[in-house]
């Protein structure tokens, strides 16, 4: 089993009403709710952990869970509002306006998190819950105490606007970043975590702090999986793009999905991928990003449309 930590929230996406009139539609989202869900209809039998609201919009967030097969009974259910993100696309990528303070998801605390089950091999972190507190806090807390038995996986998916004590944030990636076993940025991202330079540097350099795989994906140039024995690229599979809401989330979920079908989802299993493995989970990521860029909004693909 896969646990996916980190932020569930409604993205309130832009509309035309039957009046021709500007509207927003209230739809479940956030970068970990999309690859737990991902990861539910690619048959990998995932969980999340997140702070859920009570209100109607927890509910929602619950039932679409439910309904893609996400075990969602480590998830603590608060009476407080759930986050949500107006979301705005410019040429097919979104940006987006977050209301987070005082919600369900931002107000978690290290005292919340669960016992994990046995049967989970795998946690996955990532989005807008690293950067603010308390819940941040929470995540570094099972993150650390979960990564010497357990698979660690992160997508830091950076967004400047949301990070307001960069200092704490930076600590945060370098102690979480040193625990990971496989790490998936993009060019941004890493160029915010790193510095600038040298984007391949960068990569050796991350490689040396703990991470075993390293996959930057470089839209439609695909992406590159680095590790200490070399690199592995995969091109990207053409698609007329409806929009990127939840791309990146989708290609997580499905290198997971396809390193847990290979057997190699364990600590010793990571830390010695082959090239052969690393491609077939690559390339399983981007088909699977793709088909969901192909349609409006965050909707994964299942099984049976890969």
């Amino acid at each position: 089993m896969i646990l996916c930590a980190g932020e569930a929230l409604i993205d309130m996406l832009p509309r035309t009403s039957t009046l021709n009139e500007d509207a927003y539609a209230p739809h479940a989202g956030g970068a970990v709710f999309n690859t737990a869900i991902a990861l539910g209809r690619l048959g990998a039998k995932p969980a999340f952990f997140h702070g859920l609201s009570n209100d109607f919009f927890g509910e929602l967030l619950k039932s679409k869970l439910a309904e893609s097969g996400v075990d969602a009974s480590l998830a603590v259910t608060a009476d407080r509002p759930c986050t949500v993100a107006f979301v705005k696309l410019v040429d097919g990528h979104a940006t987006y306006a977050f209301y987070d303070e005082n919600t369900a998801g931002r107000m978690l605390t290290p005292t919340d998190l669960p016992d994990i089950p046995d049967t989970v091999d795998a946690l996955f972190f990532g989005g807008i819950s690293l950067p603010v507190e308390p819940c941040g806090e929470a995540y570094e807390a099972l993150c650390a105490r979960e990564a010497a038995t357990r698979v660690i996986m992160m997508d830091p998916n950076i967004r400047p606007s949301f990070i307001k004590n960069e200092a704490r944030y930076r600590a945060r990636m370098d102690h979480m970043l040193s625990l990971c076993d496989i790490v998936k940025v993009s060019d941004e991202d890493l160029l915010w975590i790193m510095g600038d330079g040298d984007i391949e540097q960068h990569i050796q350099t991350l490689l040396t702090k703990g991470p075993k795989l390293v996959c930057l994906t470089e839209g439609s140039e695909g992406v590159r999986g680095f590790t200490k024995n070399g690199v592995v690229h995969v091109t990207a599979t053409k698609v007329e793009v409806a929009d990127t809401v939840g791309a990146g989330d989708t290609f997580n979920a499905g290198l997971l999905a396809s390193l847990q079908q290979s057997g190699k989802l364990t600590k010793t299993g990571v830390a010695d991928l082959d090239d052969e493995t690393i491609r077939a989970a690559l390339e399983m990521g981007s088909k699977a990003a793709a088909i969901t860029v192909s349609r409006a909004g965050a909707n994964p693909p299942w099984t049976h449309e890969m």
